[in-house]
């Protein structure tokens, strides 16, 4: 019962707090680990396919068995000491291993870029400076003003209502061009795609995607694996999942070193990405905005339309859900990718889409989170009856 009030604690942590940004991240870790094992492996296999794979094998399962042995030891360790002790790791690596909050606010913050949210944001927050430095300089503006009004004035009339378009049509020119870049700015943090060239359409769709791949990756798997086996094999599944957006690419440097660990990750996720593109579903028959029939039928038809096969399976119940389209050609590192199209083009994608997709994925972890803790609290009284 211990293990089951820590999860729900590390599920209130992170809607509360998200990432710690002020500490050190497990995945940080596990990351110079991966980069550290890498430059010492590759010095010792030779640079052929053989080597490589080899190679990348060796990494594939010491990381992630030795985080599980590691955090297991831990954990025990603790329970020996104290319960009360035992509970607080459990529940704050849980907290670590989830990431719901932290990828709603940076899906936020893409949304709040295009929309010009951010910028308002900005000016608000120096308002207040700009009142004070105007009164400090009042006496002298005035002056300012008083020497320039007639020549202002005489401006105005001489370019007239032709000026005044020009340069309404320039400043909004200019704050859509501001509002592209910092979107693409905020988007690159959270995918993997080439954000350059991207148009709205463009970031709007890499944003959701991410929103609904993650959806599992971020939430819905750790929080599976924190319910089966607790932080240590919750952690296990992180570094899996960091091997993967590291070094589970099919680019020359990664096509065999990373294959191993791309396939531990496909493994690891298979049944969470099922699980969470059904609770997607579920979720969008409680709300007015997407609809669940589509959702279904989307996900029946595109789920397999990826390489991965995993990636699709939420991504297909979120462009149902949502009556737009995802995936489709997207450039890495590069080298432009001719990927399917999933869902059907019913209406083009808008900002609202972002926020959208964030409350399903909330409404779809709080589901995961509720059958999971049912399902723990029925096998402990069935364990208990017998």
């Amino acid at each position: 019962m211990t293990l089951t009030v820590a999860i729900l604690a590390a599920c209130i942590l992170d809607c509360l707090f998200g990432d710690p940004q002020q500490m050190l991240h497990p995945v940080v870790l596990m990351g110079r680990c991966i980069s550290g094992m890498e430059r010492f492996l590759r010095r010792r296999f030779p640079a052929t396919k053989e080597g490589e794979l080899a190679a990348g094998r060796i990494i594939a399962v010491v990381l992630p068995a030795a985080v599980f042995a590691l955090a297991f030891a831990a954990c025990r360790v603790c329970l020996l000491l104290h319960p009360i002790l035992y509970f607080c790791l459990e529940a704050f690596w849980g907290y670590q291993a989830l990431a719901a909050r932290s990828l709603a606010g940076e899906a936020e913050k893409v949304r709040k870029s295009l929309t010009g949210e951010a910028g308002q944001e900005r000016k608000s927050f120096t308002r207040e400076t700009g009142q004070e430095r105007k009164s400090l300089t009042g006496e002298i503006g005035q002056e300012r003003k008083s020497l320039t009004r007639e020549t202002n004035q005489e401006r105005i009339c001489f370019t007239g209502e032709a000026e005044k378009e020009s340069s309404s049509m320039e400043g909004e020119s200019c704050r859509r061009k501001d509002r592209l870049s910092s979107a693409r700015r905020q988007v690159a943090r959270i995918v993997g795609r080439d954000t350059e060239k991207l148009d709205e359409a463009g970031i709007i769709r890499a944003c959701v995607e991410t929103v609904a791949e993650n959806s599992s990756d971020g939430v819905t798997a750790p929080l599976f694996y924190l319910l089966i086996g607790g932080a240590p094999l919750a952690l296990a599944y992180k570094a899996v999942n960091t091997m993967d957006s590291m070094i589970g690419y099919r680019n020359d440097r990664y096509l065999y070193f990373g294959r191993a660990a791309a396939r531990l990750d496909d493994c690891f996720n298979f049944l969470p990405s099922r699980i969470t593109a059904l609770l997607w579903i579920v979720a969008a028959a409680l709300v007015p905005f997407a609809d669940a029939g589509q959702a279904w039928r989307i996900f029946r038809r595109d789920r397999k339309k990826h390489a991965s096969p995993n990636a699709a399976q939420t991504e297909s119940a979120c462009a149902g859900a949502l009556h737009i389209r995802l995936a489709g050609p997207a450039s890495y590192f590069g080298r432009r990718m001719e990927k399917p199209w999933i869902g059907d083009d019913d209406k083009p994608v808008e900002p609202e889409d972002i926020r959208r997709s964030v409350w399903l994925m909330w409404i779809s972890s709080a589901l995961a989170l509720a059958i999971g803790i049912a399902v723990r609290v029925l096998l402990r009284k069935m364990t208990f009856h017998v």
